[in-house]
This record gives structure tokens, sequence and C-alpha cells, in this order.
């Protein structure tokens, strides 16, 4: 019972009717143990018993985290068990049932949890149950690994979830993303000696400010700041390659969100490659990331080193040129040939990241010998939030240290890229 307590506890009250607020805190106290241990008539050993909305929250708990074989009845109707029955109106019933109880984040780890623990996924291609169900990450991940099988009368209601979900990122995403790499890409394509026509006045006066001579009413300026004379060109090419395997289907979603941010900027030239032991290359489709995600095939194998030839293959201006790959490093394909790739890249002028993944998750089982062989390379391996991913770009696109989190260290050292 130890996912079902996480879930109705996470935004620290039990469901969200408020019952039980303003009573005795011991009452109270026994009754959120209640339904958190669930169990018939105060069962549990709390002696606690349930009516109204706690009661019908309790049997929407009861269905998906209660014990034994069974279609889950109601309180009062014999013994409960897990289940919700293989009929998709009720479990959009069930769906709506736990949006009315609980907060969206519980809302989320319980759909989760029912496609985990039910074997809900065939279910996710009835029309109704997707419209019922709470969109997030994980539920887009979740249909683009049954993408394939997928009903007709499904698509349409599918990609409606998948659309509402990218656009949600998309809102969330881009203005910093842009803002951060805008000025990252700015002060690259800055030169210290310009001509007197590429000279930023603006600039070069702020930064000059401190050698202000009011007798004379003016600034003396000892450091010119210029634009660069290709400033209207595309300054740097960004490749992403994303593993596509099972595991990563979070990091596919945002890397596809973040791929048509950076292609919508001037300054960038953007490739988008996913792979299993297949390479796709999917940069004719960024200009909409909804189309990105339903072109990717969740599952199967993984080849690195393919797809990464395929990468280098496309590199017209290596010190110009970032490559970030996203990937938890489990490699099928041929292990040292990957590592000799990565180390001609970097010889060559790349800048070359490694994500083990980017999504909210935190850190992801990934092959640390890979991890360590590839930092040893001067290429750490690390874990990136979709909030940090912004700063990380920045700072490769500058030939900075890149902002490796402290976990993360051992396998990056400081971050500084060769």
């Amino acid at each position: 019972m130890t996912t079902a307590t996480t879930a109705t506890t996470a935004d620290g009250t039990v469901g969200a009717s408020g019952a039980g607020q303003g009573t005795d805190p011991a009452a109270e106290r026994l009754r959120r143990w209640r339904l958190v241990l669930g169990g018939e008539g105060g069962g549990d050993g709390t002696g606690c018993a349930l009516g109204g909305t706690d009661a019908a929250m309790d049997r929407t708990l009861e269905a998906l985290y209660g014990s034994g074989p069974g279609s889950g009845q109601g309180a009062g109707g014999g013994r409960r068990a897990a289940g919700l029955g293989g009929s998709a109106p009720q479990i959009a019933r069930w769906l709506g049932d736990i949006r009315t109880y609980f907060p969206t984040s519980v809302v989320q780890v319980m759909q989760r949890d029912a496609i985990d623990r039910l074997g809900l996924s065939a279910l996710l291609l009835e029309p109704e149950m997707l419209e019922a169900v709470e969109a997030d990450v994980h539920l887009v991940g979740t249909l683009l690994s049954l993408n394939k099988v997928m009903p007709e009368t499904t698509k349409e209601t599918a990609r409606a979830v998948v659309r509402k979900v990218v656009e949600d990122l998309e809102k969330r995403l881009t203005a910093r993303t842009r803002a951060t790499l805008a000025g990252a890409l700015d002060r690259s394509a800055r030169i210290s000696r310009p001509r007197h026509r590429d000279i930023d006045w603006d600039r070069t006066i702020r930064a000059n400010l401190k050698n202000y001579l009011p007798e004379y009413g003016t600034v003396v300026p000892e450091r010119l700041i210029g634009y660069g004379r290709a400033a209207q060109s595309v300054k740097k090419e960004v490749i992403l390659c994303i593993d596509q395997s099972g595991s990563m289907a979070a990091s596919v979603v945002y890397a596809s969100v973040f791929g048509a941010v950076l292609a919508s900027m001037r300054s960038l030239d953007t490739r988008l490659v996913v792979f299993d032991t297949a390479v796709v290359d999917l940069t004719d489709q960024l200009s909409d990331p909804v189309d990105v995600l339903f072109g990717t095939q969740l599952g199967g194998g993984t080849d690195i080193n393919r797809a990464l030839a395929y990468c280098q293959s496309r590199i017209t201006r290596p010190a110009e040129t970032v490559v970030v790959l996203i990937s938890d490093l489990y490699e099928g394909g041929i292990r040292n040939e990957m590592l000799k790739r990565v180390a001609a890249m970097k010889a060559a002028g790349v800048r070359f990241v490694t994500l083990l993944a980017l999504s909210d998750e935190g850190a992801p089982a990934y092959d640390r010998d890979h991890a360590a062989a590839l930092a040893a390379l001067g290429a750490p391996a690390f874990a990136c939030t979709p909030d940090l991913f912004p700063e990380v770009m920045a700072a490769a696109l500058e030939k900075r240290p890149l902002p490796v989190p402290e976990s993360f260290a051992p396998h990056g050292g400081s971050g500084v890229m060769g």
C-alpha cells in the first residue's frame, strides 16, 4: 500500500472535498490512516468507519490499490478487491472520480499506477477513455508506444491529447529557452576588434562606463564590442540525437518540444534524429512537435553507434556544432566504435553533450560504465531537467563548463568540454 499512501498524501491532505477538516486532530489522523490502509468497516485496526464523500473516495482507492482478484466492489458489497474491470466506460467513470477527489498531481500518479498495476494500456486505445484521462507527459509516452496498434477511430483523439500536453509544455519552456539561447548566441557572435561600422555602441558604452571622464563628459572606450559580421547567418548547428527505447518516453516528449523551439530560432540550424536499432531523421517535421512525436516508435533495442555515425555524417562545420545525445547509454551496438566516434567528433571540434534523461523524474537507470567512459573523453553524462536544459545548451554554445548536477560530478567533473 505504499503507492496508495503516496497518492493520498501527496498534497498534504487526503482528498479534495475537505471532509474531516475542522474535526478533532486525533480523529482526523485516524480518518487519514483509514483511507491509506483501506479495509472494510474499520477492520484495518483504526476503528474508523467512513461515510459520504470519504466512502466514495475510499472506493476509488480500493479499485486501484486493493488486494486480491476481482472487479472492485463498493463498500458493503462483500470483500472488495483491486480491479477496474474490462469496461472502458467504467474506467472513464473512475478517472472522473479521482479528478473529483484528488488534485491534479495525485491524479497523474494514480493514472500511472493504474496503467502499470492493472494493465490498462490496451484500454487507452478507447476514445472515451482518452477524453476522460488527465493528460501528462507519461500518458503521451504511453500513447506513443501504442501508436502502431492504435485504431484509426482513436488516433484523432490521441493526437488531441498529445497536442494539449505539447502546447502546455511549449508555453512553459519556449520563452525562457529562446531568451537564454539568444543571449548565448549573441555573446558568441561578438568580436573584440570590430571595424568601425561593426561596433555595437550601446554595449561598448556600457562596458566602459568605469572609464567615464566627467571633466570631458565622455567615455574612453578601452574595449570595443562589435557585431559579428555573420550575425544574420546561421552561426551554430545543433543535432539532437534521441534514444527512443521504451524507457526514454518522457525524454522523447521533452526533446521533441525543445527541438521545435530550437528550430524556430534563425541563428540555429537544428536537426532531430531518433533511433533504436534503426535511425530516423525527423528534421523536416520540426515545425510541429506533435508530428515529430507520432513519427517516433517507442520500444525496441538500441544502437547508439549507428545513430552517432549518421549524426557524424551530417556535420559540415565541426567547430560550430553541438551534438546532444539523449540516452540511458544501454548500448546494443558496438561499444568501442561508439566511444571512438565520440572521440573523433570531439577531436574535430564538435561540442558533445550526453543527457541520461531529459525529464522531471531525476536520475534514471543508466549504464555507468559507458557514462564513465564518455566522461573520460570530456563528454560528461548526466540527467537534465527541462528547466535546466536551456542553461546546458547555452553553456555548450558558448563553450563554457556545463552545469553538471553535483550528483553526477564523478561522471563529468567540472563539465568542461574539450
